[in-house]
């Protein structure tokens, strides 16, 4: 059920809206609807880095925020302190509840992720779920680094959509693009980024749950490597069926 202030209608203006649109102006759609009510969620690897020097152009006060895990590499602080730098920009970081971390650990062991999916979904719960939802208390958007073409779990994503699981706006402005885009505007702008993209890291996320990507893997293949590929998502974006709004395509 949508909650007051957005209604289904306006999830589907607005989708259709921004299906067709460039990424910055979804980004500019999507401040001027949701204005201090949107967040940019950041993890700091390459698509977010686009989005937050595109999102900074368009309004330098936006809210962004990211999570912390406990469990981060040292490579995504130093880019989390040289985007601090290169934009003033503000950044929340929400953290685990230590007492929910030490009660985990003590009864599945430090490194539980590697022995189960249900383990492993159990950790990214506690590190990054719980305070994802402690993040968006009091918004009515947020937006994400999100491409189709980034993995099997993401392939239906819009640009604009309804997430159930958090009963807001999600807010995809890349969605169309390939790692090629990304890369190229990273380049033509001059955007710092996390140092372990140069050793062969496509996506970082935890450091013990990240790898260098082989030749001829596919860019997600270093993120819980040791599980299928269909398991590779740890909740925060998480579709169904009713998050997925009629685009122009469809209609056709």
């Amino acid at each position: 059920m949508m909650g007051a202030a957005v209604t289904q209608n306006d999830v589907t203006t607005l989708a259709l809206r921004a299906e067709p649109m460039a990424a910055q102006d979804v980004l500019r759609l999507a401040v001027e609807k949701f204005g201090p009510k949107v967040a940019l969620s950041s993890s700091f690897g390459a698509e977010d880095m686009v989005l937050i020097d595109m999102l900074t152009r368009i309004d330098s006060k936006a809210r962004i925020f990211t999570l912390d895990t406990g469990r981060l590499p040292q490579e995504t602080y130093n880019v989390i302190d040289a985007t601090r730098q290169r934009y003033g920009a503000t950044i929340d970081v929400f953290f685990p509840q230590a007492e929910t971390v030490q009660s985990m650990v003590a009864e599945h062991g430090v490194n539980l992720f590697y022995h189960s999916v249900e383990n492993r979904k159990l950790c990214c719960g506690v590190r990054k779920m719980e305070p994802l939802r402690r993040a968006l208390s009091g918004l009515e958007a947020w937006i994400t680094g999100l491409r189709r073409d980034q993995s099997v779990t993401r392939t239906d994503v819009h640009k604009v959509e309804w997430d159930v699981a958090n009963k807001m706006v999600k807010v995809n402005p890349l969605a169309e693009w390939s790692r090629e885009d990304v890369w190229k505007y990273i380049r033509d702008h001059n955007v710092p980024y996390n140092a372990l993209h140069d050793r062969g890291y496509s996506s970082i996320g935890c450091g013990p749950c990240t790898r260098a990507v082989q030749p001829g893997e596919h860019e997600r293949a270093g993120r819980w490597w040791w599980e299928h590929p269909e398991t590779k998502e740890c909740g925060l974006h998480v579709s169904s069926p009713e998050s997925k709004v009629e685009s122009p395509k469809s209609r056709v």
